[in-house]
């Protein structure tokens, strides 16, 4: 073997070390769920989701998810929804439920896919690739929001909803959720007819979604009865006065709040949640 063809070798081999893994073609029929990273999906084995029962303060909304979610597992006309409203009342929290609900009574007749943050762009990409696949497909965008510059991604998302030239296949539908229905771009804008705009743009966006849920602050009522959901399986008992204080303590009353003075009592107790 000459210099030469051992200088290419050492070239070859080095080059082959820099280059990335191969990527494996997603199998989207054996998992709960996957994280679509923008060019590539990561298997969830395990969908991290709480009980229906467990979830209190949102009735209506459980009711109305859950019949959306089990309509697109059984091949039946299903909504693109937005669930929006004040933090920490359950909207990420009710997707997982009622997707793993679903998946309880009808296995892998369902896969919830989430979107890494900044994957937005690569959604055609996803979509093309889940046309070809029979399993129904609830894609989530969790805590939507624009900024100064998410123009063309709002319209782009608002193109996909509405359908175009290639239209969305009817078994993939689109969940989003945003503390706000009309999903902004800004908090700041330099003229009232720019705020104008770009009011009329986010609702303009939510009207595409053909189920839209409400999520509103709770009251002291509706907090302490969130909070008994999460303590009563337990067997936990709690101090109304001290729970308020904690709600207080952090500003808002919220499930959130309910399940973290939940968790502070059962640590307490050395128990688990």
């Amino acid at each position: 073997m000459t210099g030469g063809d051992e200088v290419w070798e050492r070239i070859a081999a080095a080059l082959e070390r820099l280059a990335p893994a191969p990527v494996r073609p997603t199998d989207w029929l054996s998992h709960p769920a996957y994280v679509w990273e923008g060019e590539w999906a990561r298997n969830v084995p395990v969908l991290d989701a709480l009980p229906m029962g467990r979830l209190h303060g949102i009735d209506a909304q459980k009711v109305a998810l859950r019949n959306n979610c089990a309509r697109l597992a059984h091949g039946a006309a299903a909504h693109d929804v937005l669930l929006w409203g004040a933090r920490g009342m359950g909207k990420s929290a009710l997707v997982r439920a009622a997707v793993a609900d679903v998946q309880a009574e009808k296995p892998k007749a369902l896969a919830l896919v989430q979107l890494a943050p900044g994957a937005l762009p690569t959604f055609p990409t996803l979509i093309a690739e889940l046309a070809g696949q029979s399993r129904a497909v609830l894609l989530l965008i969790d805590d939507l929001g624009f900024g100064a510059d998410g123009r063309a991604e709002m319209l782009a998302l608002r193109s996909l909803l509405d359908g175009g030239v290639a239209a969305r296949p009817p078994h993939i539908r689109i969940i989003v959720t945003a503390n706000r229905r009309a999903i902004t771009m800004r908090e700041d804008t330099s003229s009232a007819l720019h705020e104008r705009d770009e009011r009329d743009d986010a609702l303009a966006l939510a009207d595409r979604f053909g189920l839209t849920l409400g999520f509103h602050p709770a009251d002291k009522d509706t907090y302490l009865a969130i909070l008994e959901g999460y303590t009563a399986p337990l067997g936990l008992s709690f101090d109304a006065e001290e729970a308020m204080a904690f709600a207080i303590q952090r500003g808002n009353r919220s499930g959130r709040t309910a399940l973290q003075f939940a968790t502070e009592l059962a640590g307490r107790a050395g128990i688990s949640l």
